[in-house]
């Protein structure tokens, strides 16, 4: 291997081991303190639970693991946003799970718990797919409770979303582990089967102290919500259960009982790995943004037998677009190609722009990839659209809306990954958070913002010395240094992975050799939900 190969691979294992060492820290919630509070209760950590009743551990599919990651400090931080969430399989059959996290704020909701609460119940919904909810939850975090508690993607948002998935005919199924409060008692007893753990499970509408405070009752809270009440006295809950593991036993049998799902019909064979060593993609893809690189290396390191079928190959060549299969699965890829390459007139285009005739070539295949019923995924390094007088002659919004419009209607499921720059419009016409991808996840060495962090500063900082000057005050070349660099710090902690994924931007930041296990999982969940439109573009302009 070459020097640059080995330096990539370095410093791509660097960002590697990153993420491996932030990825240990979340999975610890509230820290091994309260961890063993919990195990002192007889109960289970939120971890343990999914693992218990997942059939295999490691085909668990985590969505939102750096979820308010950085965020909350001053309340103590919020450790994947306090609840676990993810696809995977229980008796053999995909679901999705949805476990608070005691541990954290005594599984209490945030913001951003809200937010990935409604994430979770948005996967379920749109991939068809059972939900289960192992609930145990103090409720609302109240210091922060005008910012979760009235909006239409607040709280309530999620009761909306049990009735909505129990019309559809989506399977839900909760277990009261623990607390059970206030309005989030109706989570659990809205879904189809509500079991509860007898002695630390619990759930009402206020508890003891509140109802003492309302009412003057005493009561404890036992007595006023426990397993014993729910089941042999209110009827709220269907069964109650010894302890953590008999429950989930139980929601293992419900599930090996569930009838086969309808399916969407994508095509699949028998999985190939790719010929080409996936491993070497840590020292192909390189550790300088700005330099250029063959993105077809990067696809024949995904797919099945590296065969990448590319369409229009001689036509605009900064989007490479071509059928493959990854894990069996058929699969249509647009990818931005960073190489330096010639247009048909002989003139030089920058890879990672998206030019006319690649937005024009990006939006047939997106019709045909629907014509013929092919997922789509969308591998995001892109600068954005060309600018300047010639592409503005040259039509490049129109030929930028077809391929927007093409992709926002489409029908087909679109999966997306960043793994470098994902930039302005460039990351709304590669199918960005907005445009509804069923899975959107980054590698640690992608960035996303409206600019390059270079180009955000420098323009900010012209902005900022124009006031100064406006005002009075005199500005020295150190000074404006000064002022360029905190600009740029304060910039490119905003372009990291980490504070996308902190805010469920993307789904979660992951190693480069999860990238074929995630397209195949997103893809089989998918095909759990017939396609019921038809697909039509709308107005396009020729």
């Amino acid at each position: 291997m070459d020097l640059e190969f080995n330096k990539n691979d370095d410093l791509n294992k660097q960002l590697l081991y990153q993420l491996q060492k932030k990825l240990t820290k979340v999975k610890l919630g509230g820290g091994e303190k309260r961890i063993a509070k919990e195990h002192a209760k007889g109960k289970l950590t939120v971890r343990e639970r999914v693992s218990y009743l997942l059939d295999e551990e490691g085909d668990f599919l985590e969505i939102g693991a750096f979820a308010a990651d950085g965020m909350y400090e001053a309340d103590g931080g919020c450790p994947s946003a306090g609840v676990v969430t993810g696809i995977g399989y229980v008796s053999g059959r995909m679901c999705v799970i949805v476990a608070n996290d005691a541990t954290v704020k005594a599984g209490a909701w945030f913001p951003m718990t809200a937010k990935k609460n409604l994430r979770a119940q948005e996967i379920a919904m749109e991939n068809r797919l059972p939900i289960i909810y192992l609930v145990d939850s103090a409720g609302v975090f109240l210091p922060m409770q005008n910012e979760i508690f009235p909006d239409k993607e607040h709280f309530g948002r999620q009761f909306r979303n049990n009735a909505k998935m129990s019309s559809m005919g989506i399977v839900q199924v909760a277990a009261i582990m623990g607390s059970c409060v206030a309005g989030g008692a109706y989570l659990p007893i809205m879904s189809d089967e509500a079991m509860i753990v007898d002695k630390t499970g619990s759930i009402f509408l206020a508890g003891s102290y509140l109802v003492k405070a309302a009412i003057g009752e005493t009561v404890d809270n036992e007595t006023l919500g426990g397993a014993t009440t729910h089941c042999e006295i209110s009827g709220v809950t269907d069964n109650k259960y010894p302890n953590d593991q008999e429950c989930l036993d139980a929601i293992k049998k419900i599930f090996s009982k569930i009838g086969d799902p309808e399916h969407a019909g994508f095509n699949r064979i028998k999985p190939v790995k790719p010929k080409l060593d996936e491993k070497e993609i840590y020292g192909v893809f390189p550790a300088d943004r700005v330099k250029p690189y063959d993105m077809k290396d990067i696809i024949g390191r995904l797919v099945d037998n590296s065969e990448f079928e590319e369409y229009k190959e001689s036509y605009g060549k900064t989007l490479l677009c071509g059928t493959a299969r990854i894990d069996g699965w058929a699969i249509g890829i647009v990818a931005n190609q960073r190489k330096i390459v010639k247009n048909k007139k002989g003139e030089m285009q920058m890879g990672g722009v998206i030019y006319s005739d690649s937005a024009d070539k990006a939006a047939r295949f997106i019709m045909n990839c629907n014509q013929r019923k092919i997922p789509l995924l969308f591998i995001h390094d892109v600068s954005g659209f060309m600018v300047g007088s010639a592409a503005e002659h040259g039509g490049i919004i129109k030929d930028g809306a077809k391929m927007v419009n093409a992709m926002a209607n489409s029908v087909v499921p679109k999966f997306t990954v960043i793994i470098g720059n994902s930039y302005g419009a460039g990351n709304y016409a590669m199918c960005g958070k907005a445009y509804d991808p069923r899975l959107i996840f980054s590698w640690p060495s992608a960035q996303m913002a409206v600019m390059s962090g270079a180009s955000a500063a420098k323009t900010l900082l012209q902005i900022k010395i124009a006031s100064l000057k406006k005002n009075g005050q005199e500005i020295t070349a150190e000074d404006e240094e000064v002022l360029l660099n905190e600009i740029k710090d304060k910039y490119n902690e905003e372009l990291s992975p980490y504070y996308a994924a902190s805010r469920m931007w993307v789904d979660g930041v992951i190693d480069p050799l999860e990238t074929r296990k995630i397209v195949s999982m997103g893809i089989e969940a998918a095909n759990h939900a017939p396609i019921t439109e038809k697909f039509n573009v709308g107005i396009i302009q020729t």
